[in-house]
């Protein structure tokens, strides 16, 4: 045991080392003394952007996609892959980038206010419209997810939701996707719901509509930077169930509301399978643990569970053995939002700036350009 340790650890050090000399941010110590990399070091920027991103994937084949939502500005592009040279390829083309806010016969044909991207293990790129610019309403015809085959970059599929699925101030947050049982899981943080899809018929179910646990909690006010976070009518901001991520074996699916301390899991047969009544599946409800505002949820291939804690400024892992571990703690982050893990062991998350949004700033717009997309190399456990 201890032979294997200092192997681990030993490579954890190597690792560090080259990733950081390869990428610039690891200077030789001094003569005199031994110095290693530490987190500060090795966090670094891989790009940065004009427009505001939320959501992030990346594929077997480390490509890399990028969400911007419609909050406030219309976005250059809804998505992006951003390629090796740093260039931004709006994807999966112009044509569903053609952006737009109205009703209109084209409203399932282009992107509106996309919130997330996914990639399943598959190598399928998931994208969720949620189709609310700036939380306003869900534009009718809108809402969908689309998925896109990445070998050849074409939408293969494209499931719309309508009433009453979604209702007009629904906010569809965050998806995942079993590929064995063909289902998609998705939060609803504008309501407070679990929608699960069927991929094989498109007919969708709205699951713990309402509960405690999708909800955000009364009396909790967010501090971020010394300042409570509080809306345009001066109260903390009521946001639903958000971040949420499956299980590797997709036998339990983690959730998390926005505006809440609480980490909360189900075991998905309770979710997939209708003969469950509301009642069975209110009781097979699991709290976790208390972690604080979380935006971002992400379970690596180990099970370990990774958040992002804008109050924090950090990142942290909740591993097999139920404790916390911080990741990374950084006065650069302002709100580390999503993540995805690439081939390489990289952590890649975006930093929203969510906190700095004039709604939470008394109408005043505190969000400093350019945004950025970070990435850490994660520990070899």
């Amino acid at each position: 045991m201890a032979v294997k340790t200092t192997i681990l650890g030993l490579r954890l050090v190597l690792s560090i080392l080259a990733f950081c000399v390869l990428s610039g941010c690891y200077t030789p110590p001094p003569s005199n003394g031994v110095s290693l990399p530490t987190v500060r070091d090795f966090l670094l920027v891989h790009a940065s952007f004009k427009d505001q991103p939320t959501g992030i994937a990346v594929s077997s084949q480390a490509r890399l996609f990028v969400s911007f939502p419609q909050w406030g500005k219309r976005p250059l592009h809804s998505v992006v892959e951003v390629l090796p040279d740093g260039s931004l390829r709006p994807y999966p083309d112009l044509a569903w980038n053609s952006a737009g806010n109205q009703v209109d016969s084209q409203s399932g044909k282009h992107f509106i206010c996309v919130q997330s991207v996914f990639v399943d293990d598959r190598d399928n790129l998931w994208i969720l419209d949620p189709a609310s610019p700036s939380f306003k309403g869900v534009v009718k015809g809108g809402a969908k997810l689309i998925k896109v085959n990445l070998a050849g970059d074409r939408v293969e599929q494209v499931i719309h939701f309508d009433t009453p699925i979604i209702r007009p101030e629904s906010y569809l947050n965050d998806v995942r996707i079993d590929t064995i049982r063909q289902l998609a899981y998705i939060s609803d943080s504008g309501t407070g719901a679990i929608i699960v899809t069927d991929l094989s018929d498109g007919t969708s179910r709205r699951i713990l509509d309402g509960h405690p646990s999708t909800r955000a909690e009364a009396g909790y006010v967010p501090v971020i930077d010394g300042r409570n976070l509080l809306g345009e009518n001066g109260q903390p901001p009521q946001i639903h169930a958000d971040g949420i991520a499956l299980s590797p074996d997709n036998n339990y699916l983690y959730y998390h509301a926005l505006t809440a301390r609480s980490l909360y899991r189900i075991e998905t047969v309770y979710l997939r399978d209708p003969i469950h009544t509301p009642e069975e599946v209110s009781r097979k409800v699991e709290k976790v643990a208390e972690t604080g505002l979380v935006d971002g949820m992400l379970i690596a291939e180990n099970g370990d569970l990774y958040l992002t804690l804008p109050e924090e400024k950090a990142i942290k892992r909740l591993g097999k053995d139920g404790r916390l571990a911080t990741i990374v703690k950084d006065e650069r982050l302002q709100w580390p939002d999503s993540m995805s893990i690439s081939p390489g062991n990289l952590l890649y998350f975006t930093d929203s700036q969510i906190n700095k949004m004039p709604r939470f700033n008394e109408g005043n717009d505190r969000r400093i350009l350019p945004y950025k997309l970070y990435k850490v190399l994660l520990p070899l456990l």
